[in-house]
């Protein structure tokens, strides 16, 4: 029986071969079967067996001599405790082997100890003598062990002991072991929470380390113990940043995160000024008019106060910008917290496109990554439209994803994306996903009240998802609709209606609670029908949920107050219902309703208020996302996730009002032996005129931050400039490096070319690029760079035309904006197709930037030309001088994306009127304006006509622009109506239907109209409809059919336009199909009135 029980436990810890040998324990080879099937028995084993002798192979290797059998038995003990078996009664037999003389063996001693110490803390403690002494040892990863192990020793008798060790570990020569160092000091905090002074000593002597490895856990420590002690941050904050790139990935974050709060308590916010600049840019020598300025407005500039960024500020997000290409999604994540929350807003949209590369992660780093875009875009929308469809939901997301994408699309939709989102939501109403499609139907809601051009479409793609099968479907789409209705009831009478009419189908409580009380609020536009829908509640009202019970009391109330013949005796049933209802709600409801309508014979106070109380009219909901208070969060934390304050977390600090001294940051320098010597060789070569400061420091954290910004900005300035006495030093500076030797001349060569680096990573804010460039310098041989440099620097009788066979192919981009001559003047475009490969420039002049007929739709002539004119300039505010502009309908000889616009101006002043001209455009983005020429004379009583051209984008924001003449300038605005926008394109009826068949659903928009029996023929309709729309009839198959159909296409993009006038009489209808939901939303309604006009 012994035999069998030990082999029973035996079995349970080591694979099955090795059940039935002769280790330990006895039991011979013919028993080794039955007791196979005992292991296998779940009875057996576990809490159930006899395992008084459990481990006892295990144990005999451990004391055995040979380091063989020892090595092998501590593999499958941590083996065991990887998978989650508990070896805590080997403790015994494992730390006896800490005295091990094998390096191998005791590093696995240590392991295990450190898992099992606090749980042994008696027998750890006889142990105590042995750590101490391998805190001594040569190795230093027995040292690390030895500490690491000692700090697992949760017993306070021992923290002097602890203590010391610690403090003789932070000067120890080797960083793994002031690493491990660092990981001890939060566990003695925890441990004993009053050694905090003496630990704060520790750290501020780590802090100063400069090694990568130790950077990031000192900072860890800081963060557990003392993170209110920014002092201790001062002199190390350069040094931290210079750091940030090299130290490891999980350092990087907790750098990031620390020096995110120093940062709000140290510099002023960016944003918060009235204008940002990176360096003073005042010239040195004032003006006379600026000196009287600054003397008469002294209390004026006090108020506003210029921005200077700090340089340490600055240092710290040039630091960081690499970083957003790590393959690490936590160290991105946060340093898009670290913009988020302390860089200017103009410099956080860098910060989009590695958020977006995070997205093809895992599920779980999707979730994270997307609750923080959700955030970021509900603050900031245009920074992530350029990416709009990597937040497209694909077909393998799971729910929680979806909704956190559709949270973004709608966060993120603006005018010039709105139809390519709803086409979207479209597609998702669809799903089989219910809690998804819920979600969608909300979003369209949502881009409905924001975006006002839409949201007759919506309510038309809300209405036809009225008629799904899925009663969900329909349930959110009622509810939806009523929340759209409360902000404009009056036109949408229809709708109340049809509503009115589901009462019966719906049987969803909260959709049915919807329609009720839509149609008590709006009890005037239905005056026939609510009376029918009270009668119909209060026969089913029984069965009814306690949510439709409520609203079906407050619809009885709302309609005895305004129709009470009809409706009194209903309400009366409906209280009596109530009054006996299970629900105490529904009683006090009742009760409630039945004294304030019908008082007793004393009457009540409020009674004479019912109509107030009950018809008062109500604010319309205000559909919010829901990550808009989320900001409240530090970014990417827990709290953020959860949007609830979690356990440990600490709020970011507001930026200070004035700043604090950056003098604490100075670090004064030490200088070394060997550094003075290095000075000394580098004083003995001639320097060039703008030369910095900086230069001659090995580390960019020991210069002064004043200093370190103007020696920095006359270097740029210096290095951009190419003039001559610069590149006559750089000249010389070659000469004298070939004298030197190798190793100097290496150095010299790397730092002249990365100052050369720096000054053009500061212009185009890449740190990339600079690093890209270094790397050929630093490979090259002296001789080559010497020749290099010389030919690199122009002479004083060179040319920029001689710099372009030197051109490289990889450069062209940067390069061709520089041959410009010193007027600006654009390059020719021989020197363009010179820097070209022929292969490529041939390929280039093929494509064009500006295609408009993306759709395949050929233009056409104007079915006819309206002669309406448009005031521009009125004679009464401009001295005479009016301007009226009109619509040509033609293609405009600027650009086949300008609406060709004449503007006709009139002289009725006395006097002539000279140069006039166009002056400062206040367009919209995307939008572009044609100046014409200027009228150089203007006689009295003359008119002139010129021609322009305008690219309104498809949208119908005015163009704001200035006419300016000799001595005055006038404010001006041209609007385009929503028919001009389109040219006329040909299409037959096949086309024609086909490209309406894609186009339905939110692309469509239709009014009814009333057509009189004198336009009801094809010449007239076509007149109308020609006056406001710039469009083309479309040939029908059989003229005796009396639908009209015509073609255009927008100008600017290209996109299809398809009107269709069904003409029969009073039931006559308007469609209008188009990708543009403003164009789709607005022309049908002008077509109508063109055609209603007498």
């Amino acid at each position: 029986m012994t035999s069998s029980s030990s082999m029973v436990s035996y079995a349970n810890e080591r694979p099955h071969h090795l059940v039935g040998g002769n280790s330990s324990g006895g039991g011979g080879g013919g028993g080794s079967t039955g007791d196979a099937d005992e292991a296998s028995d779940p009875a057996r084993g576990g809490f159930f067996a006899a395992d008084y002798k459990k481990h006892e192979d295990l144990k005999s290797m451990l004391d055995s001599n040979k380091d063989g059998l020892k090595l092998e038995a501590m593999k499958r003990i941590i083996g065991m405790i990887a998978k989650g078996k508990d070896a805590s009664d080997l403790f015994a037999a494992v730390v006896k082997n800490v005295v091990s003389k094998n390096i191998e063996i005791k590093k696995l001693v240590y392991v295990y100890l450190v898992r099992y110490a606090e749980e042994q803390q008696d027998l750890a403690l006889l142990s105590i003598s042995t750590f101490q002494k391998a805190l001594k040892d040569p190795n230093q990863f027995i040292r690390a062990s030895a500490l690491r192990v000692l700090s697992s020793i949760r017993v306070t008798i021992i923290i002097p002991i602890m203590m010391l060790a610690l403090k003789d570990s932070v000067t120890d020569m080797s960083p793994y072991v002031r690493k491990t160092a660092a990981h001890a000091i939060p566990k003695m905090y925890s441990l004993d929470p009053e050694q905090r002074d003496q630990l704060i000593e520790v750290i501020e002597k780590l802090l100063s380390d400069k090694t990568t490895l130790v950077a990031g856990s000192v900072v860890m420590a800081f963060e557990e113990v003392c993170p209110e002690r920014i002092d201790l941050v001062h002199k190390n904050f350069r040094k931290l940043c210079n750091l940030l790139i090299d130290v490891e990935e999980w350092g990087q974050i907790s750098i990031i995160n620390m020096l995110t709060r120093y940062a709000r308590t140290q510099f002023l916010d960016p944003n918060k000024a009235d204008y940002i600049q990176e360096e003073n840019e005042k010239s040195f020598y004032g003006s006379e008019d600026d000196e009287k300025k600054e003397d008469e407005g002294e209390e004026e500039g006090e108020k506003k106060i210029q921005y200077v960024m700090d340089a340490d500020h600055r240092l710290l997000l040039r630091s960081a910008k690499p970083l957003l290409q790590s393959r690490n999604s936590a160290v991105v994540m946060a340093v898009a917290q670290l913009y988020h929350h302390i860089a200017p807003k103009s410099e956080v949209g860098i910060v989009a496109k590695a958020l977006v590369r995070l997205l093809r992660g895992h599920r779980e780093v999707q979730s994270i990554v997307l609750s923080n875009i959700a955030t970021l875009s509900a603050k900031r929308r245009g920074m992530f439209e350029p990416y709009l469809k990597s937040f497209f939901v694909r077909s393998n997301d799971p729910t929680h994803i979806r909704l956190l994408k559709l949270e973004i699309l709608t966060n993120i939709a603006g005018e010039t994306s709105i139809s390519t989102i709803l086409r979207e939501f479209q597609t998702y109403v669809t799903s089989s996903d219910r809690d998804f499609v819920a979600s969608t139907i909300q979003a369209i809601g949502r881009c409905a009240s924001n975006i006002s051009e839409v949201t007759d479409s919506c309510m038309n793609g809300l209405m036809g998802l009225m008629s799904n099968r899925d009663e969900a479907v329909v349930a959110e789409s009622v509810v939806v609709i009523r929340k759209l209705l409360q902000m404009n009831p009056t036109e949408h009478k229809e709708i109340i209606r049809h509503m009115a009419k589901l009462a019966d189908a719906i049987t969803i409580p909260m959709a049915r609670a919807s329609i009720l009380w839509l149609i008590g609020e709006y009890s005037e536009h239905v005056p026939k029908i609510a009376p029918d829908v009270l009668r119909k509640m209060a026969k089913n009202f029984i069965n009814e949920e306690d949510i439709v019970k409520l609203q079906v009391l407050n619809l009885g109330a709302k309609l005895y107050l305004t129709n009470s013949k009809q409706t009194k005796l209903l309400f009366q049933y409906v209280l009596n219902l109530a009054k006996y209802d299970q629900n105490y709600d529904i009683r006090d409801r009742s009760r409630f309703l039945r004294h304030l309508i019908f008082p007793g014979e004393k009457g009540g106070a409020l009674s004479k208020h019912a109509k107030k109380i009950f018809l008062a009219s109500k604010p319309a909901p205000v559909l919010e996302s829901v990550f808009k208070d989320r900001d409240q969060y530090q970014l990417g934390s827990l709290s953020h996730v959860i949007n609830s304050k979690a356990n440990g977390y600490i709020e970011l600090p507001n930026f200070p009002d004035v700043a604090p001294d950056p003098t604490v940051r100075n670090v004064e320098e030490v200088i070394t032996w060997s550094k003075s010597k290095d000075k000394g060789k580098k004083a003995r070569k001639p320097k060039s005129f703008y030369s910095s400061s900086s230069e001659d420091d090995d580390d960019e954290d020991e210069t002064s931050s004043d200093e370190g910004s103007s020696s920095e900005s006359d270097s740029e300035s210096g290095s951009e400039s190419g003039s001559q006495s610069d590149s006559g030093s750089e000249a010389s500076s070659a000469e004298s490096e070939a004298s030197n030797s190798s190793m100097d001349t290496d150095r010299e060569s790397s730092e002249s070319e990365s100052e050369v680096s720096e000054s053009d990573s500061s212009s185009s804010d890449s740190d990339s690029d600079s690093s890209v460039e270094k790397q050929p310098v630093k490979k090259s041989s002296p001789t080559k760079r010497k020749t290099a440099k010389k030919e690199a620097t122009p002479s004083k009788k060179s040319t920029p035309k001689k710099k372009e066979p030197e051109m490289q192919l990889l450069d062209f981009g940067d390069d061709v904006g520089n041959t410009a001559g010193p007027a600006g003047a654009a390059p020719p475009a021989a020197a363009i197709n010179s820097v070209l490969i022929p292969t490529i420039a041939t390929d280039l002049q093929g494509l064009s930037l500006n295609d408009n007929n993306s759709s395949g739709l050929s233009t056409t002539g104007a079915m006819c030309v309206p002669s309406k004119t448009y005031e521009l300039l009125n004679r009464m505010n401009s001295q005479g001088l009016t301007a009226s502009y009109m619509f040509k309908r033609r293609s405009s000889i600027f650009s086949t994306t300008m609406v060709a616009v004449e503007i006709t101006f009139t002289n009725n002043s006395d006097a002539p009127i000279q140069c006039i001209k166009i002056g400062e455009k206040k367009l919209q983005a995307g939008m572009t304006l044609h100046e014409f020429k200027e009228i150089t004379n203007l006689e009295s009583g003359d008119s002139t006509t010129v021609s322009t051209g305008i690219d309104f984008c498809d949208t119908i924001q005015p163009a704001n622009f200035e006419i300016c003449t000799e001595s005055r300038k006038y404010s001006v605005s041209v609007k385009c109506p929503v028919g001009e926008l389109i040219q006329p394109a040909i299409m037959n009826e096949r086309d024609f239907q086909t490209q309406q068949g894609k186009l339905a659903g939110m692309n469509e928009n239709s009014e009814k109209v009333d057509i009189p029996d004198s336009l009801n023929n094809q010449k007239a309709i076509m007149q109308r409809v020609g006056e406001v729309a710039n469009v083309q009839v479309v040939p029908p198959s059989d003229p005796t059919i009396t639908t009209y159909r015509f073609a255009g296409k927008t100008i600017s993009t290209g996109t299809p336009v398809l009107v269709t006038v069904k003409a029969d009489g009073n039931k006559s209808k308007i469609t209008v199909n188009c990708e543009k939901m403003i164009i789709g939303n607005m022309l049908p309604k002008d077509i109508k009135k063109s055609i209603q006009k007498l």
